[in-house]
């Protein structure tokens, strides 16, 4: 079995960021791309910020941090992933613009680099088909914060092949120590679908004056030890994300469960999407940490 060890991200947002910066502390060296310099440089320094961070709460020293940065290589040029042995894709959840990146990943780069892509509702086979070699493209949906959930979903497409599944649950649970679920293709998967339809509920109850935000997220922390209760989850994920995710499975499944609730859209239009803009339902610092 092959063993992956040069890893090509593309796309240099929260998720990008964030899946390098675990990577590199798995001791393996990361090619991070973006579509511009500034986009990229931009990235690094959100890295940069992850690392000091940690370093002011000791969890890090300094010249850890600078084996870590060591390991994060910049690429321009979208032809260096061809050096790649696994290229994961993190960038926005636009189906025809991944469609454009995975068709050209499938011209870059040889047979046998696995294509992965971290969406959490797109269709795994669809973009596969835009491929040379679909049997080797295959989805790894990683949760956020990434360095904290220890769980991949991992997605089979229609021609995903025994051994690309293989080599790649063995990345996740060997070589990154991450606990790899097999799902199926399915609007939402696992983890989407269900957190998703728990967070619309909870804007139904709020809306309908049940009990207020932060008891509504009290009841849920509280009573049923989640980590954060499901309206500062919508925050952190993005509530433009949440609503694309509902607006996708409502589309593709057609029930009224998943139909978006009229204060999430009423806030994205608002753009007050959560911790991105510092306003949700609750507010939040330049670090992200509730005021």
């Amino acid at each position: 079995m092959a063993e992956l060890k040069k890893i090509g991200v593309i796309g240099a947002g929260t998720m990008g960021q964030a899946i390098a910066e675990m990577l590199a502390h798995k001791g393996l060296d990361v090619y991070i791309t973006e579509k511009s310099s500034r986009k990229l440089q931009h990235g690094l320094r959100g890295i940069e910020m992850s690392l000091d961070k940690q370093i002011e709460k000791w969890a890090l020293t300094e010249s850890e941090k600078k084996v870590l940065l060591s390991r994060i290589h910049t690429i321009t040029d979208l032809k260096e992933t061809a050096q790649c042995d696994l290229v994961i894709e993190t960038i926005t959840e636009d189906l025809e613009e991944k469609k454009q990146l995975f068709r050209a990943l499938g011209e870059i780069c040889p047979q046998d680099v696995i294509l992965g892509s971290n969406t959490s509702t797109l269709s795994v086979t669809e973009l596969a088909g835009e491929t040379r070699y679909p049997e080797r493209v295959i989805g790894m949906h990683f949760i956020h914060p990434v360095t904290k959930v220890d769980m991949v979903e991992i997605i089979r497409g229609l021609q995903t092949s025994d051994t690309t599944f293989h080599e790649t649950k063995s990345f996740v649970e060997d070589v990154i120590t991450k606990k790899g679920i097999l799902v199926y293709e399915s609007p939402g998967y696992v983890t989407t679908r269900l957190i998703c339809t728990l967070i619309n509920e909870a804007f139904h109850v709020l809306s309908e004056g049940v009990a207020s935000a932060e008891d509504i997220d009290t009841a849920m922390r509280v009573g049923y030890d989640f980590h954060y209760g499901p309206l500062e989850m919508a925050d952190r994920f993005g509530l433009d994300s949440v609503l694309f995710a509902l607006e996708r499975m409502f589309r593709e499944f057609g029930d009224l469960k998943y139909r978006p609730a009229t204060l999430l859209r009423k806030m994205v239009r608002a753009n007050q999407l959560g911790v991105k803009t510092g306003a949700g339902f609750f507010r939040y610092d330049e670090d992200g940490d509730r005021i």
